[in-house]
Order: C-alpha cells, then sequence, then structure tokens
C-alpha cells in the first residue's frame, strides 16, 4: 500500500514537471503577446516617496494590495477636500494599475470639476486648465488603456455635456468660446462633403508624401522654413503657417500663394485638418460622417440633404463620446445600467441642441473690472434653441424606448423624458409661429400619453398655461426659448404687416427680459445673465431670416421693410450683426488677404 502512495506522489510530481515545462515554453510568446495588447504594467513610478517606490518594487506581484490602499486614502483626502493631494496619489495609481478604469474616472472628474472650482471665477484661464486636463485626461490615456470601458466614455462625454455645454459653471460661457476657437479652423467649410473628404483623406504623412506633387510642394515650404523639413511636424506647422501667417517668413507663405486653388494645396489642407482631429482631438471623421447623418439638423427645403452637426459645441463633442462608447463597448441584446446612462447621453445631447442648438459669439462692451469707468470689449457666446432638430430627436427617444422596452426593461425609463419633451416642444413650436406643427406635435402627445390631465385642454389653452408656469419659474434656458422665440415670431408677423400683434410680441418679449434680468441680475454671476436686448433683437431676426418654414421672398422681403419703416431698427441691428460676425471676419481675414496679394 505503501508502495502504490509513493508511485502517485512520483507521477504526480513528474506530471508537474512536465506541465511547467511546456507552459515555460509558451512564456515568451504569451509575455509578447501582453506587451502587443498593453497588458504588461511595470512602468517604474515617478516622484514617488521611496517607501512606495521600494514597496512597489518588493511586492511585485502585490502591487494590487498597494492600489487597495492608495485607492482608500485618495477618497479618503477628496472627501476632506485635499484635491491637489487626491490627485498627487492618483497619478500613482494610473501608473501601478492602468487597466483600473475606475481611478481614471476619479482622476479626470477630480481635475475637471473638484480643483478647478477651488480657483476663482475670476480667473477663468486657469479653471479652463484645469477642466481641460481632466478631459483629455480621459481621453487621450484612460480610454486608450481601456477602451472596452463604457464608463470611461460615458465620463468623458458628461464633462463636456454638464462642464462645458450646461451653465452651472460660473465660467462656462469662457469654456464654451475655448472649445469654439480651439477646433473652429480645422472645419473647412462645415459641409457633409468637406467631413466626407477628411473620412477619405490618408491617416500618415508617408502616404501623403508618396504624391510627388505633394512632396514638391512640402520641399518648397522646407526651402524656405527649416521647420518642415522634420516630418513630425510638418503638419502642426502647416496648420500654423495657415491660421498665423505673419509667424513665418513671407518667402514660406508665398508658397501657399502659388499653389492657391490647386488639388495639391486642397487635398493637403484637408489631409491636415484631418490628422490634426484624429491625433489632437481622438476625433474619427469617419464617426463624425455617421453621426452627421443620423443626427445632424433637418433641411427643410430637401429632408434628403445631410447637414452637418456643429461640432465646435460641446454637446456635439458628449454626443460623439456616448456613441463611440456604445459601438466600442456596449453589448447588443443585453441590458447593462451604463449603456442606458451612455444611451441618456446621447439623447441629452439632441435635446440640448434642439433647445439651444444655435450659437453666436459676439463682444460686448462692459466696465474695465480695475478702472469702471474705463469701457473694455469682452467676447462672450449666446445659445438659443434650433428646432430643426426635434425630429431627431424624438426619433431617437422613440427608437430607445423600443430597445429598452425589448430588453424587458419598464417603458418608465424613457417615458418619462419623452413626455417632457413633447410638452415642452409644443410650446416652442408654437412660440415660433408654427401652430401647424404646435397641434402636430399635440395630437401625437396626446396620443401616447392620453392619461395625462394637462393635455386634455385645447392647444390654445395648453400653451398658454405652460408659457404661465414657465413664467412663473423662469430660468435662464427658458428665457432664452420665451424671448427669442416671441421675437421670431415677431419678425413673422411684421413680414405679413400684422404690425399690432408684432409690436405686442416684441413689447412681451421686452417685458419678459426685463423680468429675467430683475430676478437675476443682482446676482453678479455672468454665467446665467442674459445680452443686451439688441442683441436678442437680432438673434430673434437671424432665427425668422433662417427659418426655411417661411416663403424666402417673405423672409427677404422683411428685411427691405425693416430698412425703410424702421430705420433705427436696421441700424442696431447692422451694429450689432456686425459685432455677432467679428468673429466670423477674423477667420476669413486670412483669405482675403491671399486674394489680395495674389490679385
Amino acid at each position: 500500500m505503501r508502495l502504490r502512495e509513493i508511485i502517485i506522489c512520483i507521477f504526480c510530481v513528474l506530471a508537474a514537471a512536465g506541465l511547467l515545462f511546456l507552459g515555460s515554453q509558451r512564456l515568451d510568446s504569451i509575455n509578447a503577446q501582453r506587451s502587443e495588447m498593453k497588458l504588461v504594467m511595470n512602468e517604474p513610478l515617478e516622484n514617488a516617496p521611496p517607501s512606495l517606490a521600494f514597496a512597489t518594487v518588493a511586492l511585485g506581484a502585490f502591487r494590487g494590495l498597494i492600489v487597495d490602499v492608495l485607492w482608500i486614502r485618495a477618497d479618503q483626502l477628496k472627501e476632506e477636500g485635499k484635491f491637489f493631494d487626491a490627485k498627487q496619489l492618483a497619478e500613482w495609481i494610473t501608473m501601478l494599475q492602468p487597466r483600473f478604469a475606475k481611478v481614471w474616472d476619479f482622476h479626470g472628474w477630480n481635475m475637471a470639476y473638484n480643483i478647478s472650482v477651488t480657483i476663482p471665477a475670476s480667473r477663468p484661464q486657469e479653471r479652463w486648465q484645469w477642466v481641460r486636463n481632466g478631459y483629455e485626461l480621459i481621453r487621450d490615456k484612460g480610454i486608450e488603456m481601456n477602451p472596452k470601458n463604457i464608463d470611461l466614455y460615458r465620463s468623458l462625454a458628461w464633462i463636456f455635456q454638464h462642464k462645458i455645454g450646461n451653465v452651472m459653471d460660473d465660467c462656462h460661457k469662457y469654456y464654451k468660446l475655448q472649445l469654439y476657437h480651439g477646433i473652429k479652423p480645422l472645419l473647412g467649410p462645415e459641409t457633409q462633403e468637406y467631413f466626407i473628404n477628411m473620412a477619405n483623406a490618408p491617416r500618415n504623412i508617408q502616404d501623403v508624401l508618396a504624391d510627388p506633387q505633394t512632396a514638391k510642394f512640402i520641399s518648397e515650404l522646407a526651402e524656405n522654413d527649416p521647420v518642415f523639413l522634420n516630418q513630425d511636424e510638418i503638419v502642426e506647422s502647416y496648420l500654423s503657417l495657415r491660421q498665423q501667417p505673419k509667424k513665418f517668413p513671407e518667402k514660406t507663405f508665398a508658397v501657399i500663394d502659388r499653389y492657391r486653388q490647386s488639388d495639391t494645396l486642397e487635398n493637403f489642407d484637408i489631409f491636415a485638418k484631418a490628422y490634426h482631429l484624429r491625433k489632437t482631438w481622438k476625433f474619427e471623421p469617419e464617426l463624425m460622417v455617421r453621426l452627421n447623418e443620423t443626427y445632424g439638423p433637418i433641411d427643410y427645403k430637401d429632408p434628403n440633404n445631410v447637414l452637418p452637426l456643429d461640432w465646435t459645441q460641446a454637446d456635439v463633442h458628449a454626443m460623439y463620446w456616448a456613441a463611440l462608447g456604445l459601438e466600442k463597448a456596449g453589448k447588443k441584446g443585453e441590458y447593462q445600467f451604463e449603456e442606458l446612462s451612455t444611451d441618456r447621453i446621447v439623447f441629452h445631447a439632441i435635446q440640448a441642441l434642439y433647445t439651444r442648438g444655435k450659437m453666436i459669439v459676439y463682444t460686448s462692451r462692459v466696465p474695465s473690472k480695475n478702472d469702471p469707468n474705463e469701457v473694455t470689449e469682452q467676447e462672450s457666446v449666446f445659445l438659443y434653441p434650433d428646432l430643426r432638430f426635434f425630429d431627431r430627436y424624438d426619433s431617437l427617444l422613440r427608437t430607445l424606448k423600443e430597445k429598452y422596452r425589448q430588453l424587458g426593461q419598464d417603458d418608465e425609463i424613457l417615458e418619462v423624458p419623452h413626455r417632457n419633451m413633447l410638452k415642452r416642444a409644443v410650446l416652442l413650436f408654437y412660440q415660433a409661429g408654427h401652430t401647424d406643427k404646435a397641434l402636430k406635435v399635440y395630437n401625437a402627445l396626446r396620443k401616447d400619453y392620453p392619461k395625462d390631465q394637462e393635455i386634455q385642454v385645447s392647444l390654445n389653452e395648453y400653451a398658454r398655461a405652460r408659457l404661465m408656469q414657465e413664467l412663473k419659474d423662469i430660468g435662464l434656458s427658458d428665457a432664452t426659448e420665451i424671448i427669442t422665440l416671441m421675437l421670431h415670431e415677431g419678425f413673422a408677423r411684421y413680414g405679413v404687416h400684422d404690425d399690432d400683434e408684432a409690436y405686442g410680441r416684441e413689447k412681451m418679449a421686452k417685458e419678459v427680459y426685463d423680468h429675467y434680468q430683475k430676478e437675476f441680475g443682482d446676482e453678479g454671476v455672468d454665467r446665467v445673465l442674459l445680452p443686451p436686448f439688441n442683441t436678442l433683437l437680432y438673434v430673434g431676426l437671424s432665427s425668422f431670416i433662417n427659418d426655411q418654414r417661411y416663403p424666402e421672398d417673405l423672409r427677404m422681403n422683411l428685411i427691405q421693410r425693416i430698412q425703410v419703416e424702421r430705420p433705427e431698427l436696421y441700424e442696431k441691428l447692422k451694429d450689432q450683426e456686425q459685432a455677432v460676425m467679428q468673429e466670423l471676419e477674423q477667420l476669413q481675414q486670412q483669405q482675403q488677404q491671399e486674394q489680395g496679394q495674389q490679385q
């Protein structure tokens, strides 16, 4: 019996040794695959205390224990309000465990939200730097290390949607302006065709330089400025040359002038912008094209025509990252709460574009902070409704309701936001003078939600009651919608010579404006203040002039009538338009200079 046990033990030892030997033969290939898939986590800690660095090396595979201790401590520091200390610990955790997605989320959120608000609102540049650090960390590093984690996409989208796109931060207008100025030069003419061209552009400089004409073009640039000799710097140098030509020798810009209107320059320009979008903004033009097709505003003249989204807006960035997360990390046919939360980001982005999807950048004159007697010019931004997004929003919510119904989820998950959206849409279309559309939406609302007692009245009664409720509990979004759409309808009435009604709409808009400014003007917080009423007059007129639901001749005749019969208003609008369009003029200034040189 004892001999039998000895034989079994010897056999087990030999079998184990054989299995270990066979496993060791595959170790090299496994390690190679781990390196390729970025599963190796052996990067040394930088600037860490000696005790932590030693413990990391000494414990080796037990580094997870260190991470647990650091994570608990970081969370404790956050609760104590020691955000900068928590930031340092989070950096070490991301080095130790880059696959720990939760810490990337924590780290990015801590910078974008907690650290940023420790800086006074009077220093928006510093606040913006921390907000930018937060979203860039998640976008550039967190998602790269955890491409299948949907929470990181959702968190990144939320920073754009809530921190930048919303009005909760005192510096939100500054954030919007920085995002606008940062990406605007890369968008070209902003047509769907241009986005398609960017999607089809080569992905690296080597493929572009394979074209003899392009290689010749870059060679000529390099002859006048050696910075173009470095292939890694060509794209950035080219974009800088086009946007800030005065920083380069005149001979360098003369090369651009010689290639003007050539396919070589046009194709390289498209490549450079697409390359920068991919490398710096982490945007794939292919997905941008698809999102334009799926969620772009409706062209009422030609519903088959694809109008692109406004990629200067934070909500469009939020939509992109949420959509990418659903595409990369969503699980088809399986319900997960994280996916629902990410879906909510997308439909909230469409909702935001529908209620504040048009944006103007304008310059106003305000008292200097250093000297109240001195007046300075201050750039600001104003967003107002774009009703062209309603059908996109309605269609998306109905699709999502069906998606989660099939997954066995309660309909109320999305029924409440859908019902509220329809109620709001009725008033918006009604205020804009589109009573036929308002009635159509109202009928759909009553059909979908027949038990709602609030809508068991006529359209006119409902619209009046809803308006009174919004005036009672007015906020920035409500005031913006009411004022701009009242002015919108007022100009429509003025266009058909219904002057009494037109005057009544304008007067009521001014009363709402005065009421809102009285309520919030004393708070001294710029984030909730409206622009001057003259700016809103321009917004209302611009909104009507660009409303394709009205006949084109009516819209054009309105301008002529205002110029003749209300010259004082026309001059005010003209002056305001110059301020509003200042940014566009600056962007076009280079092109005008180039054309003058060519002539």
